[in-house]
């Protein structure tokens, strides 16, 4: 032993004592009562080794803290070990564990580990501290399948991924103090089933980056509802997840929205696109046509002449005919040929320019949705922000591109100018929080005090553009605006420099793809038409750099942060010799830093290289294009319209010169006449044959044929062509067993259908016909044309026409020519194999479905059956043999684009909750029927017509349908389905949305771009209460519908979002403003139950809150008669002035100002008021221009309205001016009822030449104008009880007025009432409640001075009471005389007793006395006057309490008025008594 050892020895025993001592043993004992021993302790010094433990055989727990213990040593003695302690110590990895089996929690915290590792042995550990030591990756922990607690904090780990996949048993995770920085990353611990309690941010460490983001809470209590602790924080409580899945839901409702407001936008963008292709090829298609036709022609001619040469040489030759017109037709025909060649290369340019536009357009709005999911992947913390010239930033980082791009660096290409596309703002949270803190990092170093004071000066933007010679520009413009730039050490792994390579020139950034792409172009050329200019469009990045201290590049040293010390980036100045050059056409000189010639350019162009990618942080991304003065080829613009589209097309007048030249070339030929039908005589000639049987060959070419009658006779016909006519179907040509050859192009054929037992055909040509369905009519080819070798079918509106060929190749397996072009035995295997797999096999099963239990919590807007295959591998993967009931296992299915034309063998899917048959041929829901547990259901771009074969699913959740040609939503089967919140049927022929109505529990309803255009349909939604989003974009009703946002805002309250756009308070506001209150026809049938407005003939309704009417139009109410629309807000009449039929109306406690509202000038409005005037409502926008419209002066003479109203209720509105009314419009009124309002003066009553009743108790009137009432003549009955009235002047006009009633005025002077004797027809008077009645002769004089008086204050006047008044009047001319006493007697009546007065009111038939039988009973008929039938214009009967005692008023006070019949009895000199009675001279017209 040397002498080291024996010193180490030595030292060893001295730690074995203080082992000892510290743990309470005997270090002398140590052999026999070491194995005793179970628990060792050693704490903060004294153990610098783990010596000893050797002697401790039984330890299960071993506790060392605070030594300088670098290595774990010793434990292969203790295979007892449950748990160890090694804290605080210097431990730099972790060893020496191997042998403990039954360990079952490790502390090691407080170390400096920089790897898990040598772990694999302990299945048995539980429990796992960690924390505070080097670790930057999780790892080696796959097999601690029992592990429950895992404590990492404090390390640098910054990613998660699938480390932690096989702790499914981890309940206890704490990560807090690391580098996490992404919710992607969180998300994978959703994967832990049992997780209970997670920390990120404990009091006792530094929170992770991924914790100052926005909405952390939220993301984490989604993705893993299971979790209890939080951070400390108890999140057991259920209201907690609920808020969380909540939240986490309406932002997917919201992304959901967003998403598809971004590809409707593509769908208008393609439409465009589309349209302008489509006035592109008008003339190239015209031109075709056109030679197409000549060249038929000639071809027919050529054909005969071949035809009658052959006949007989010397004959043709005897007969005339040049020996060169065979040649010349031959020179023609080639000439025709190539000209349709150009023609057709012309249409190949405008498709290809198509493409390259679509394909644009489809990268960005798939760029777009990416960007939208990832937004809403981070919840929000990544943010895009497409920017338009009203932001400051979009024209600051416009100038700014503007500035470093010099046209002069790209003239070789003829590159003459830069156009922005679009710029798009980056938020990211977590990358400017990076950013900040590294340089704030940076300038607290004290080395960085040269830059600290104003480091804003070593800030700048820079350019970034990807090198597609080293990635994809594709992944690196989706991978830096979420995860930032890639570090020096990813891009040296590149084959780049070893920094992230930036410009502050556009020209020199983007070189290295200009340079690619043209070598790529060069490489390819001939294959297909491309863009003269293959960069002409891009995508740049434009960064903030912190570029600290920066110097530059020496030359022959690498771009690397160890060759430059102390350096933050370095920098290359561009010049023409530094340039690198590519061999061969291409320009080599993209940039120079020397002046160009008349080049306003002064910026010196350099490349930089940043160290760190952290101090470069991407703001903005810049989508641009060349420009080019190059005319020379087609381009399709989104931007342009039509005409400038058209105007664009390279295409000369000389051309169409040429095109008539050449048909103009000898010969020409005379144009044959055409035929429009076909029958036996027709044929013959045609075929210049005697005999149907014989003709093999028949040219039908040219004419106008809709129908081929009699051609099926033809059995020996061989070669037919029908080119240029107009059929449509191919049904005539059927059972033709000779025919091999058909020509049936440029017709208008829809349809193969009917066409049948062609078993030697073998050609067959359909170019530009109207073909749409490949499945349907190429089956029929498959069944009655089994020889088909060539089929042409280009130029037709095929449906999906993306698998056109190879779906017809899958299914006729005969063709050896296919649209012109030799198919290949590879190209048929494939069609085959496609083919074979469109039906739903075991195969299909295995490979496309899953078997999860739970849906997947992911931030994601797939269903949940694309999620699940996207997410999880198939569970059958590498398996031959099938268990059984393996169907019954499955959950998930996704069969979208297999080409499936049905659905069938699901009947064993039981199981079956997630399905999509997205993308198919789908005609019929079916075979569903067993699925009876599916809650999702995807159905997108099929062919279904019909919902039927969903009615059993009754779990269903979400049903998706777009793309289809629905044409109605069937209630009876939406009813079927009470759990459905989610239906999309965008893109179908919907014309209704009746029938939605039943699906109470909707939340979301996509109904876009289908034929919906009344706002009934809107009306069907009210009642789905819980209706959030709505999207009815593209129908007609948007258009049509003035303020159509507001108006479905106001009829659907709950809505928060609509078209995509999210509805704002103010827009909710502005919606009861203008729509509250208004009755429509929609509105009606809502209050109905019904829309049979021409049925309705009485409508009443009261207390609605009604303040404007828009019934319109007016013809579907042509029976409505009586209308009751009392307490109600109306200001005018509005729309009732339009009904042609109304004869009684009720505005009865309503704010009425006039008949039409009064037009105010729209300066003095405020922004409410104008959008109301917006509205063709309540009148507004349905005025004529004329008089009618205007407020009326006081000579106006203005237009009649409401020609068929007699009876008008317009009681306590608060009317004060009975002018501005406008009542003398309503010409044929005959009942006016205005009591209880403010009027003071009667005035505007001059049209009312028909009025025989008019109300005006309770108002304020004091006298009549001299014009009050000119033009009352007919009036019979005139109500001003409880006004003010002191003055009874200009009553004159009223000579067939029969009662007044003044009752409660202010009449004083019996003069007043003198001057009644103007009313030669008045029969009843009532004058009750005035002074003037308090005067002892006011009774005797009135019934004297008015003797055509039956009823005077409500108590008849009797003949006893009329000679009374005489017999006084006598008395008092006779005691004015000179005394004499004459005792006068009138002749005729004895005196009568006296009786008391009979009570006035509902009293009155009592003090009616009864008459004996022998009585004689007289009436007198004062009035000559037809009354009016009571039942013609009833009033509506009031309802509620309050309209009951105004009722009942009513009838009082017409009791009272004596409106009953009223009586009187005398007695004549022969005894016997008289009993007079006065029936009503007008029925009551209320």
């Amino acid at each position: 032993m040397t002498q080291s050892e024996k010193q180490r020895q030595s030292g060893d025993e001295e730690i074995i004592k203080e082992l000892c001592i510290s743990n309470g043993v005997s270090h002398e004992k140590i052999p026999q009562e070491g194995s005793d021993v179970a628990t060792l302790e050693m704490f903060f010094s004294g153990y610098p080794r783990m010596v000893g433990l050797s002697f401790f055989p039984r330890l299960s727990k071993l506790t060392i803290v605070g030594q300088s213990i670098q290595l774990i040593q010793g434990l292969d003695y203790c295979p007892l070990l449950r748990e160890l302690w090694v804290v605080e110590c210097q431990l730099t990895e972790i060893s020496g564990l191997q042998r403990c089996l039954q360990l079952q929690k490790l502390y090691l915290y407080d170390n400096k580990i920089c790897q898990i590792e040598n772990l694999d042995s302990l299945v048995n550990l539980q429990v796992l501290w960690l924390n505070s030591n080097r670790i930057t990756v999780i790892e080696g922990l796959n097999s601690l399948e029992n592990l429950t607690e895992l404590n990492l904090a404090d390390n640098s780990v910054a990613t998660i991924g699938h480390s932690l996949d096989r702790n499914t048993n981890l309940r206890i995770l704490n990560l807090s103090g690391n580098n996490i920085s992404s919710f992607k990353e969180l998300t994978h611990l959703a994967r832990l089933p049992r997780l209970r309690e997670l920390g990120l941010k404990d009091p006792q460490s530094s929170p992770n980056p991924v914790c100052l983001l926005y909405n952390y809470a939220t993301h984490v209590l989604y993705h893993m509802p299971s979790l209890q602790k939080l951070d400390s924080y108890d999140v057991s409580a259920k209201q907690v997840k609920d808020a969380a899945a909540s939240t986490v839901m309406k932002k997917m409702m919201y992304y959901n929205m967003r998403v598809r407001s971004a590809q409707r936008q593509f769908a208008e963008l393609q439409a465009k696109l589309q349209q302008q292709k489509k006035k592109l090829l008008q003339l190239p298609e015209e031109r075709i046509q056109m030679l197409s036709y000549n060249l038929k022609n000639l071809e027919c001619e050529l054909s005969e002449v071949q035809t009658a040469s052959r006949r007989s040489a010397q004959m043709w030759e005897d007969l005339g005919h040049d020996p060169g017109y065979e040649q010349r037709l031959l020179n023609k025909l080639d000439t025709v040929k190539e000209r349709l060649r150009l023609w057709s290369c012309r249409l190949n340019e405008v498709e290809a320019s198509y493409q390259r536009e679509l394909a644009l357009a489809t990268d960005r709005k798939e760029l777009m949705v990416h960007f939208l999911l990832m937004e809403l992947e981070t919840v929000g913390n990544i943010r895009f922000e497409e920017g338009n010239t009203s932001d400051s930033w979009f024209t600051c980082c416009y100038d700014l591109l503007l500035s470093r791009f010099c046209a002069l660096d790209y003239k070789p290409y003829g590159i003459s100018g830069i156009k922005i596309n679009r710029i798009i703002r980056i938020h990211n949270r977590a990358l400017r929080h990076r950013f900040e803190d590294k340089l704030h990092t940076l300038l607290a170093n004290q080395e960085s005090a040269v830059f600290s004071q104003n480091y804003k000066r070593f800030l700048e933007y820079l350019f970034y553009v990807s090198d597609p010679k080293h990635t994809t520009e594709k992944s690196e413009i989706l991978h830096i605006p979420e995860e930032g730039f890639k570090s020096a050490d990813e891009y040296k792994a590149l084959g780049r420099e070893r920094a992230v390579p930036l410009s502050n020139s556009l020209s020199v950034t983007d070189r290295p793809r200009i340079q690619f792409l043209q070598r790529q172009s060069t490489q390819s050329e001939g294959r297909q038409v491309m863009d003269t200019l293959p960069f002409r469009h891009g995508q740049i990045i434009i960064s903030k750099v912190f570029l600290g201290r920066s110097v530059p590049v020496r030359n022959g040293i690498s771009v690397d942060s160890s060759h430059y010390s102390r350096a933050h980036s370095v920098y290359r100045n561009i010049s023409k010799d530094q340039n690198t050059t590519d061999k061969g056409n291409t320009p080599e000189t993209l940039c120079s830093s020397r002046p160009h010639d008349g080049c306003e350019c002064n910026q010196r162009q350099s490349e930089w290289f940043v160290f760190d990618h952290e101090l470069v942080l991407p703001e903005y991304l810049v989508d641009f294009e060349y420009i080019t003065q190059d005319r020379s080829q087609v381009t399709l613009s989104p931007e342009s319209d039509l005409c400038a589209s058209t105007n664009a097309v390279p295409l000369s007048s000389a051309e169409l010169a040429v095109d008539e030249e050449v048909l103009g070339l000898d010969p020409v030929l005379n144009p044959k006449p055409k035929m429009v039908s076909l029958d036996e005589k027709a044929i013959l000639t045609v075929a210049r044959a005697n005999i149907l049987s014989q003709i093999t060959v028949l040219n039908l070419h040219g004419n106008s044929l809709n129908r081929l009658k009699e051609i099926s006779r033809l059995t020996a016909l061989q070669h037919l062509t029908i080119s240029f006519n107009a059929l449509t179907h191919l049904d005539d040509i059927s059972h033709m067993p000779n025919l091999e050859w058909v020509d049936a192009s440029f017709n208008e054929i829809v349809t193969l259908g009917g066409m049948r037992g062609l078993g030697r055909l073998k050609q067959l040509d359909l170019r530009w016909n109207q073909l749409t369905r490949t499945r349907e009519d190429t089956a029929v080819l498959r069944k009655h044309a089994p020889s088909l070798l060539q089929l042409d079918t280009r130029h037709n509106p095929w449906h999906k026409c993306g698998s056109v060929r190879m779906t017809i190749l899958g299914r006729l397996k005969t063709l050896t020519h296919l649209d012109g072009v030799l198919v290949s035995e590879e190209e048929a295997a494939a069609a085959i194999q496609m083919a074979a797999g469109s039906r739903i096999s075991q195969a299909a099963l295995l490979a496309h479905s899953r078997t999860d239990l739970e849906r997947p919590r992911s931030l994601s807007l797939l269903s949940v059956a694309h999620l699940l295959t996207h997410l999880s591998p198939s569970p059958w993967a590498g398996t031959t043999d099938t268990e059984p009931g393996w169907l019954s296992k499955i959950t998930a299915l996704n069969l979208d684009g297999q080409h499936l034309s049905r659905l069938t063998n699901l009947d064993k899917l039981v199981n079956l909750r997630w399905a999509s048959f997205n993308n198919n041929e789908i005609s019929r829901i079916d075979g569903l029927e067993n699925c009876r547990l599916l809650e999702e259901l995807s159905l997108d771009h099929n062919t279904i017509s019909k919902l039927d074969g969903v009615s059993k699913l009754y779990r269903l959740t979400r049903l998706s349908l777009n793309g289809n040609q629905l044409t109605s939503l069937d209630g009876m089967v939406l009813q079927c389905l009470p759990n459905l919140h989610f239906l999309s049927a965008e893109g179908n022929n919907i014309s209704s949305l009746h029938g939605v109505q039943r699906v109470r529990s909707l939340l979301e309803l996509f109904v876009g771009n289908n034929h919906i255009t009344t706002t009934r349909d809107i009306y069907h939604l009210k009642a789905l209460t819980n209706l959030i989003i709505l999207d009815l974009y593209g129908n007609p009703v948007v258009e049509r519908l003035e303020n159509y946002r507001i108006y479905v805002v106001f009829h659907l309250p709950s809505l928060k979002a609509l078209d995509g756009v999210a509805v704002e308070v103010t827009e909710s506001e502005n919606a009861k403003d203008v729509f509250g209150g208004r009755l429509t026809p929609d509105m009606l049938a809502e209050k109905l139950g019904h829309s049979n407005y021409k049925d309705i003939s009485e409508l009443d309704l009261p207390s609605c809150g009604i303040r404007m009417v828009d019934l319109a139009p007016p013809e579907l109410f042509q029976n409505l008669r009586s209308i009751n629309l009392e307490r109600n807000n109306l200001t005018s009449f509005g729309g009732l002035v339009y009904l042609p039929s109304i004869k009684a109306l009720c505005l009865n406690y309503n704010h009425i100002e006039s008949i039409l509202p009064r037009q105010k000038t729209h300066t003095h409005l405020t922004n409410r008021q104008i959008l109301y005037h917006k509205v063709h409502s309540s009148g507004y926008g349905q005025q004529s221009s004329s008089k009618s419209g205007k407020e009326a002066g006081p000579g106006d003479i203005l237009e009649p309205l409401m020609g068929s109203l007699e009876v008008l209720h317009l009681s306590h509105n608060g009317i004060s001016n009975l002018a501005n009314l406008q009542l003398s419009r309503l010409t044929n009124l005959k009942a006016l009822f205005l009591q209880g309002n403010e009027i003071i003066q009667v005035e505007g009553l001059e049209g009312l030449q028909y009025l025989r009743e008019l109300v005006l108790d309770r108002n304020r009137i004091k006298s009549f104008g001299e014009n009050s009432f000119c033009s009352q003549s007919a009036l019979l009955e005139l109500h001003l009880a409880e006004n003010r009235i002191r003055e009874l002047n200009h009553l004159q006009p009223l000579t067939e007025l029969r009662r007044l009633f003044l009752d409660m005025n202010k009449l004083q002077d019996a003069a007043e009432l003198h001057k009644l004797e103007v009313l030669p027809s008045l029969i009843e008077l009532s004058v009750v409640g005035n002074p003037v009645v308090r005067r002892y002769s006011y009774r005797p004089t009135m019934v004297l001075r008015l003797p055509t008086l039956q009823v005077l204050d409500g108590i008849t006047v009797t003949l006893e009471e009329r000679t009374r008044a005489e017999l006084l009047s006598t008395e008092a001319q006779c005691s004015a005389l000179s005394g004499s006493g004459v005792d006068m007697t009138l002749p005729g009546l004895l005196p009568l007793m006296s009786r008391a007065p009979p009570v006035r009111g509902n009293s009155l038939t009592s003090t009616l006395q009864y008459c004996p039988a022998h009585d004689i009973l007289m009436h007198a008929n004062m009035d000559d006057t037809q009354p009016l039938d009571p039942n013609k214009y009833k009033k509506q009967r009031p309802s509620g309490a309050a309209q009951s005692r105004s009722a009942q008023a009513d009838l009082t006070s017409r009791q009272s008025r004596g409106t009953s019949s009223l009586s009187s009895t005398g007695l004549l000199p022969n005894g016997l008594r008289v009993h007079i009675t006065y029936p009503n001279a007008e029925q009551d017209l209320r």
